[in-house]
């Protein structure tokens, strides 16, 4: 529908009318169109803020680039208004501050423009450009060749302004921002576009942590406004903006606003029409060196004078990474500036710093090699470790490692992963470990649409084919770690067989991968399994298999006579497992879990609720608390403690969730298990657990991905051994470098300015555990320390070629955490101390903010905050503070805090 003129006016008025100077937008024509021999002047600015998305442009950073504009149309088809070629030039360039405040710190102050734009790209800024519209809509794009890609992109910006059309609807165009949905609405006075900027296909690099709670949520909006004086468009006002936040931590926040603004000052007598029927040969008679290029804008990237090599920058930085340095946050943030020069080098460069490398720094380095996930940084690393040899088999785990906690994991490195499995090991636990990695990358591919690919097919078929077959025990174990990771619905039916018919640990493991899968997967036919396991109707079960069994029930939307008979059975259970369930049902109520209506229903009923079942004795227990609460986020710790009934772990199960808004981050699993320790005290075992061997070990998730477990002992002998010349030094779990939140986005400003908005976060980690006995203090003592170093980064730039405005934003802090467990099993009820300390930590806080030009001169301002959060002892079990006091004398009371 065309947009309809105004009733013609007496000649007075109209002869007053034209004196003004105006584009006009004819009445029969669907777009903007100019008139024939005139000559249009106008002006044109584009602005850019940057801010922490606060709305205080006084804070902001930024600059703004003005200019005079001469538009005339040169050639308009003999066959219809709307075909027609206009002419554009750039004029009296101008760059200054946007910030008024900054007064003599300017760094465009007693600059020329060709001081700052530099004389060559001043030319070809001022070059005009040509653009064919029909209809209102761009069809070519015309400028010189060879012209810096910066410079041709703000005359794009500029262009991209004249195409618009003058009905209301929604079609999709193709402009500087790329092909895009746009909604037009037609108002009297006005038009106004708006462009999904999400919906803008062009090809641009980026990525971003798959993790909803180590995530960043970004919103962009692009508004702009033809304003339409007698039917003429006489302004042209465009709004873009892009604003970010880290969703768990939202003072990593940032907002780029950009404006651009057309005004219509006069017109004068233009040159006349060309003649011709093809706008080619118009464009040739012009100049013969123009040609037709993408109106889309290019990427670009500007000189970096100075730089260090890669070379030279891992030098300086190496130190920060020796072993005894990497508790330090500066440990952590050498890690993430390494990883952005590693993303930019090549496979010959990386490899030279590899071989290089001495073995006490060389873990750090693959760890922030394989955190690169560039095809350069793989290819160097896999060339470097040689997973036939057993000598580096440090340097092979942190490899796996890095690969399982991949932000952003390719099918290529899954391939790899594959390859290598199917290899031979210098190291069976590395063999185990490639499959267990290869199990966390499928469930992240398969996060990101990737399940149909050909190596995650491949890699699912691996998995679930090895599980079938499977004889060793060994082979078994390591296809359910796989299966545990990767969380496949068609591997449930083989979880349900090995978890009613395995024997004890693989049952075990089995029914805590079943624990892993999200409750649309658990299943009434999951759930009857678990009852069957938990009720023993089909053969007798560990205490720790159908504990778990309970727990997938309870979590699940428990049917009323699903939580009546296991509130039934207890009292008839075995004395630890009796304490145990009669622990968990508390936690439910006291912590308001969701079965905690179903619970209460059930209690109702006396037959369920009576103080003979809700007064059995023991030590094992189960607990769950805050850490830290907000309306937007929360962090919980649970701790469960399962005993044998004569005083011995059997399984200390500590967890740490993040939750933002309903989504969760499994954060930390720290898993002790124990067994067939009972002839050490010439104790009786349990029932079911008569012919158990001895054994020890711990298990640990961290962010989502089961690592391979590692064993303090296995078989009587071992346990003997390593008794007699056993020391109190704990066992690392995994000690390392991860880049735990990984967000960068290439924005193509429709102004023309290229913008980047990254997000690092990443954290040392050391977590290790222990076990202890004394027969002659008839004492055990578990032990895990978690230590952890945290930098998070949020880094924003709009770039022009010639200046460059940044924004950048952290926030670091080290800490950690204990648990230790301390049982007197000489009486029974024996005496238990359960002990979570959070160390009293440092919490700093940067912001940054520049502009600088291309020659060097810039304006740097720079804010810092620190503080310290006090540290806490979080409960564990009611009963606790009393058996504590007996076991240890009391301690001076730690302050209670939340986390940042």
């Amino acid at each position: 529908m065309s947009h309809s003129p105004l009733p013609r006016k007496p000649y007075c008025q109209r002869k007053a009318a034209l004196a003004r100077a105006r584009i006009i937008s004819k009445g029969h024509t669907t777009g903007l169109s100019l008139n024939n021999d005139r000559l249009y002047k106008l002006t044109y600015s584009t602005e850019v803020f940057l801010d922490r998305g606060k709305g205080n442009l006084q804070d902001s950073v930024g600059y703004r680039i003005s200019s005079n504009v001469d538009v005339v149309l040169l050639w308009r088809s003999p066959d219809g208004d709307d075909d027609q070629l206009i002419q554009i030039m750039i004029k009296d360039v101008n760059v200054e501050n946007v910030n008024q405040q900054r007064g003599e710190k300017s760094i465009f102050k007693g600059k020329k423009p060709s001081q700052i734009i530099r004389k060559e790209n001043l030319e070809a800024l001022q070059r005009p450009v040509f653009l064919h519209l029909v209809h209102g809509k761009v069809k070519e794009f015309y400028s010189y060749p060879n012209e810096p890609v910066a410079i041709e992109n703000l005359k794009r910006g500029l262009a991209s302004l004249f195409q618009m059309q003058l009905s209301s609807g929604t079609t999709n165009e193709v402009d500087i921002s790329g092909d895009c949905k746009v909604t037009y609405q037609a108002h009297q006075d006005k038009v106004i576009k708006i462009k999904a900027l999400d919906s803008c296909k062009t090809e641009r690099s980026g990525f971003t942590t798959l993790n909803p709670v180590l995530g960043v949520t970004s919103k962009a909006t692009s508004v702009t406004t033809y304003k339409i004086e007698d039917s003429f468009v006489v302004a042209v006002f465009a709004e873009e903006i892009h604003a970010l936040k880290l969703n768990f931590l939202q003072t990593i926040a940032g907002k780029i606003l950009s404006k651009q603004k057309l005004e219509l000052k006069t017109t004068e007598a233009g040159p006349r029409l060309m003649p011709g029927k093809q706008v080619t040969a118009i464009i040739k008679a012009v100049d013969s060196k123009y040609t037709a290029i993408p109106i889309v804008g290019q990427v670009f990237e500007s000189e970096c004078k100075g730089c260090p090599s890669l070379s030279e920058h891992w030098q300086s930085i190496r130190k920060h990474l020796q072993p005894d340095n990497l508790s330090k946050a500066e440990a952590v943030r050498s890690f993430l500036t390494f990883i952005k020069h590693l993303r930019t080098a090549k496979k010959e460069e990386i490899l030279q710093i590899l071989k290089a490398e001495n073995k006490e720094v060389l873990p750090q380095l693959v760890d922030a090699v394989t955190s690169a996930q560039t095809p350069d940084s793989l290819d160097a690393i896999l060339d470097f470790l040689d997973f036939k040899s057993d000598s580096s088999i440090i340097l092979q785990e942190r490899f796996l490692y890095a690969c399982g906690f991949a932000s952003h994991p390719d099918e290529e490195l899954l391939r790899a992963l594959i390859s290598k499995f199917r290899g031979s090991f210098g190291s069976n636990d590395i063999r185990e470990s490639v499959m267990i990695i290869i199990g966390a990358l499928v469930r992240k591919l398969c996060q990101n649409e990737g399940c149909k690919l050909k190596g995650v097919v491949e890699a699912k078929k691996l998995i679930l084919g090895g599980l079938e077959k499977a004889e060793k025990k060994e082979d078994i174990m390591m296809y359910l770690l796989a299966l545990k990771n990767a969380r496949l619905p068609e591997g449930i039916p083989l979880l349900l067989k090995y978890a009613e018919t395995g024997e004890g640990s693989i049952s075990h493991l089995a029914t805590t991968t079943l624990q892993r899968y999200d409750a649309p997967f658990i299943t009434d036919e999951v759930k009857k399994t678990m009852n069957r396991i938990y009720h023993q109707n089909h053969k007798v079960h560990e205490k720790t298999v159908r504990t778990t069994a309970a727990t997938i029930i309870l979590n699940n939307n428990p049917s009323y006579m699903e939580v009546k008979n296991i509130l039934l059975s207890i009292g008839e259970l075995p004395k630890e497992m009796n304490k145990y369930m009669l622990s968990m049902v508390q936690d439910i109520l006291r912590f308001e879990m969701p079965a905690s209506k179903m619970v209460r229903r059930v209690l109702k009923e006396m037959f369920a609720h009576n103080y003979d079942r809700f007064s059995k004795s023991g030590s094992s227990s189960a607990y769950t608390g805050y850490i830290e609460r907000s309306p937007h986020s929360a962090s919980t710790y649970s701790l469960d403690i399962l005993y044998s009934g004569s005083g011995i772990l059997r399984r200390s199960n500590l967890n740490i969730f993040k939750y933002v808004r309903k989504n969760p981050l499994h954060s930390i699993q720290v898993v002790i298990e124990a067994q067939g320790l009972e002839t050490l005290i010439a104790a009786t075992p349990d029932e079911g657990e008569e012919n158990l061997d001895s054994y020890a070990g711990l298990s640990a998730l961290l962010f989502d991905v089961q690592l391979r477990p590692v064993t303090f002992f296995n078989g009587y002998s071992d346990l003997m051994s390593k008794m007699l010349s056993a020391s109190s030094d704990p066992m690392s779990v995994v000690k390392g470098l991860i880049l735990l939140i990984d967000h960068s986005q290439e924005l193509q400003l429709q102004s023309g300015l290229k913008a980047n908005m990254d997000v690092q976060g990443g954290l040392a980690i050391d977590i290790s555990g222990s076990m202890e006995f004394s027969l002659w203090y008839r004492e055990s003592k578990t032990r895990v320390k978690n230590r952890v170093a945290v930098v998070i980064t949020g880094d924003i730039t709009v770039d022009s070629s010639f200046v460059k405005a940044g924004l950048e934003i952290g926030v670091e802090t080290e800490g950690g955490f204990e648990f230790i467990s301390t049982v007197q099993f000489s009486q029974y009820p024996f005496l238990v101390c359960l002990q979570m300390d959070r160390d009293g930590v440092p919490y700093r806080q940067f912001e940054t903010k520049y502009e600088r030009l291309s020659t060097g001169r810039g304006y740097v301002s720079r804010k810092r905050k620190e503080s310290l959060v006090a540290g806490s002892e979080f409960p564990l079990h009611q009963e606790n503070s009393e058996m504590c006091k007996a076991v240890f004398p009391p301690q001076p009371e730690s302050s209670s805090s939340g986390w940042f």
